[in-house]
């Protein structure tokens, strides 16, 4: 992702990215289970960087586990600056798939932010650390309680969605939406168009404008919003 499309997606909200998305076909794009931990949390984007989990077999989910080659630890340090770590937990609420020393080391490798449909243990230490948090809670038992870690930068499903490395996240206060990789460039352009449009529609509203022919637009309101999209771009 380029700083020119990274910039134009942190000033757009998910709930515009959904609408546009919606307008293009995909219904299917905001991650269930996945809320922000931290009140007024900062919008984030970035690209996909995934961790897969199963459900729990006792004979893989140890703590020996933990010493892996194919293990979190690992995977973290496979991140790179930026990045959203978006992982799988099969929306298991019982059992955290992190705790404060592996969001710490997230958090010293400047990953953007962790989203998971699972939850999270050691919560105020993980909080402490400063790295962005949207998940469905906390839990203190350990993750192989509940899940087996089997690989990172796979094809996934989160809260829901199916998630591949490389794809747009972006993150508000009204959770994750996915924008397809392939399609990154149109979804960008159309929802700053249709932030702007709303801008320009609150402005009506809080005129006094009636809705009806305003949201949406009907032909004499569009005429009157390109006429102000014009007078903005010169």
């Amino acid at each position: 992702m380029d700083s020119k499309t990274r910039e134009i997606l942190s000033g757009i909200s998910t709930a515009t990215l959904t609408t546009v998305l919606l307008k293009k076909g995909l219904r299917n794009v905001w991650l269930r289970g996945a809320f922000p931990k931290q009140p007024g949390q900062k919008r984030v984007v970035g690209t996909a960087f995934t961790l897969r989990f199963v459900p729990a077999r006792e004979d893989l989910a140890t703590p020996a586990s933990w010493a892996s080659p194919i293990s979190t630890r690992a995977a973290i340090e496979a991140m790179e600056e930026g990045v959203i770590c978006v992982a799988d937990a099969n929306g298991v609420t019982d059992a955290g798939i992190f705790g404060d020393i592996l969001c710490a080391r997230m958090a010293k490798r400047k990953v953007g932010a962790l989203i998971t449909d699972g939850v999270m243990r050691d919560m105020e230490g993980v909080l402490a650390t400063g790295l962005p948090i949207w998940c469905a809670g906390a839990a203190a038992p350990a993750s192989v309680a509940g899940l087996t870690f089997i690989n990172w930068q796979e094809p996934i499903g989160c809260g829901g969605v199916a998630v591949f490395p490389g794809d747009t996240i972006v993150a508000d206060g009204d959770g994750a939406v996915l924008i397809p990789q392939a399609m990154l460039a149109e979804i960008t352009e159309a929802a700053a168009e249709q932030e702007a449009m709303e801008s320009w529609i609150m402005g009506e509203v809080e005129k006094g404008v009636p809705l009806p022919g305003l949201y949406p637009p009907n032909d004499e309101n569009k005429a009157k919003y390109a006429a102000w999209r014009k007078s903005q771009k010169s």
